[in-house]
């Protein structure tokens, strides 16, 4: 199983993300982002050729993607359910995918084939998704799913300001 490095904060963040191998080579570049109709995040490899994307065909309480191989179109995702954890069914590619949004450790399974496992993990370069991906081919798939299933992003808690909403009260006389 090859195993693939994201950075956990360029995930979510929609800016190019450069997804690297176990031997830190850059393999796969994610562009894009989601969370409007029509948006599109894809996967292209070093050398520029498009491998696989995900376009976001509805937005409301079902978000729905079409998920395309190059430009073929192979599934579509639909959130099934959330509560502790988000379950998604890829239709086309017969394929479920559960997320555990508190320790952020997702799964893509196919009946009882695991295609994709991905959990944080620490390295020396910084906060890092593993994914271990069942085959190559399925990687760009697999990464698309996976920028789509960690929406649910850390973000640093705001220091608060101590002279914001304080109200001055000054006498002149």
């Amino acid at each position: 199983m090859p195993k693939y490095y994201i950075n956990q904060h360029l995930l979510s963040a929609n800016a190019r993300t450069i997804i690297k191998d176990d031997m830190g080579k850059a393999a796969f570049l994610l562009v894009g982002r989601w969370g409007t109709r029509g948006d599109v995040l894809s996967v292209y490899d070093m050398q520029g050729s498009i491998l696989a994307s995900i376009r976001q065909t509805s937005f409301a309480l079902e978000s729905r993607f079409d998920l395309f191989k190059e430009y073929e179109k192979v599934g579509s995702l639909s959130r099934i359910l959330s509560i502790n954890r988000d379950y998604y069914y890829i239709k086309g590619l017969k394929w479920a995918a559960v997320g555990d949004i508190k320790h952020r450790r997702y799964r893509i399974h196919q009946f009882n084939d695991v295609i994709m496992t991905m959990q944080p993990a620490l390295t020396c370069y910084g906060d890092f998704f593993e994914c271990d991906i069942r085959s190559e081919e399925e990687a760009p798939l697999c990464i698309c799913i996976a920028a789509i299933l960690d929406y649910w992003v850390k973000r640093p808690k705001k220091e608060k300001n101590p002279f914001r909403n304080k109200r001055v009260d000054l006498e002149f006389s």
